[in-house]
């Protein structure tokens, strides 16, 4: 097993041990270094095993796992370029000149049109979505695009900027070489570990714990939603987008917009969208990811699976999911929003799953 190791950043106040193996299929996980309360501070990743400082941590897992998923070996450097400078800056600067586009190969369309793999300013690699004229509510979303511009995280697709003077309209963000995680778990099933699966919900997590953190709603999560890079992290795209849809297969009867399948109750009884609902559809994000990319429901209508719900059926327990972590899916799926847990919550707890598989 070839392994890579330690690179140590501070974000939101975390100091986060970031580890990249290698067996299997490669990943990364992360491990907060957590600090003990007491009046001589201690540093640790298992509560087991304490340290005066992060140095001397270090060098303790460099010889043992004790917890990690596997022992530190050396530091990753870095191989690729850094973002563009764009990503997270103010919104004022938010539109971006089309000439400084290359546009390159097809990677698919979704539900807005057509999104290529091209290159802002001859050297970033980016992702171009080609907004379909009739597809959207152009100007809400522009205005609204100043706002996500804002939302920066290690587990969110960045925004780098919109192209708003022409038509069709261009959303530019990062590139994620791997797609979208829907995809990703169909064509490579049966070749995950549960590690690795584990390893996609904390990533899920993390981004989401930033917008509840941030009072942003996603609205539309699933795994059709998140996109894979070549490191195999997993990031939250799309959030709030489903506010400016125009197509039928998200709208009700009522008018108002929802993927049913992944909705809970007070969204398709009242739309009355909230953190909480995306916690409901983590859950179900949850078990496409520990299925390997199964449809929820898959053969159930709509208004069948509305039924259900209410009536308090829940999805079954994938084959790869633990006890405990079909659990945290149950939890998530509870009837009323207050009876679920928080992103905040969830994140804790998936992080003591990981750490208690790789002890």
């Amino acid at each position: 097993m070839r392994l890579f190791s330690k690179k140590k950043i501070c974000f939101n106040f975390y100091m986060i041990c970031c580890v990249f193996f290698r067996e299997g299929l490669s990943g990364i996980r992360h491990y907060h270094i957590k600090e003990t309360m007491t009046s001589q501070k201690q540093y640790y990743l298992a509560e087991k095993h304490l340290f005066d400082s992060i140095p001397e941590l270090i060098d303790y897992h460099k010889h043992n796992a004790a917890g990690l998923v596997t022992r530190l070996r050396y530091p990753v450097t870095p191989k690729v370029k850094p973002s563009p400078t764009t990503a997270g800056f103010s919104y004022e600067k938010w539109e971006i000149n089309p000439a400084e586009l290359t546009f390159m190969r097809e990677l698919g369309s979704g539900l807005f049109g057509v999104v290529r793999l091209g290159k802002w300013r001859a050297q970033y690699k980016v992702a171009i979505k080609a907004i379909r004229e009739g597809a959207m509510y152009e100007e809400d979303f522009i205005e609204e695009a100043k706002v996500m511009m804002k939302l920066t995280h290690p587990k969110l697709v960045q925004l780098y900027g919109v192209c708003t003077q022409q038509r069709p309209i261009y959303i530019v963000t990062e590139f994620m070489e791997h797609g979208c995680l829907l995809n990703y778990l169909r064509q490579r099933r049966g070749h995950f570990t549960k590690d690795n699966l584990l390893t996609m919900c904390q990533d899920v997590s993390e981004g989401m714990e930033y917008l509840e953190r941030n009072s942003f709603i996603h609205r539309d999560l699933a795994a059709r939603n998140c996109l894979v890079n070549e490191s195999g992290v997993v990031k939250v795209s799309d959030f709030g987008m489903t506010r400016y849809v125009l197509d039928d297969q998200y709208t009700s009867s009522s008018g108002a917009k929802f993927p049913v399948k992944w909705c809970p109750p007070e969204v398709f009884n009242y739309s009355r969208f909230s953190s909480k609902s995306d916690v409901w559809s983590f859950g179900v994000l949850m078990w496409e990811v520990f299925t390997e990319g199964k449809m929820p429901f898959e053969t159930n209508t709509n208004y069948e699976v509305v039924t259900m719900i209410t009536q308090g059926h829940r999805l079954f327990r994938p084959k790869l999911a633990s006890k405990n972590i079909y659990d945290l899916m149950v939890m998530c799926w509870h009837e009323k929003p207050e009876g679920r847990p928080t992103f905040q919550d969830l994140l804790h707890r998936i992080e003591c799953i990981a750490e208690d598989s790789s002890s």
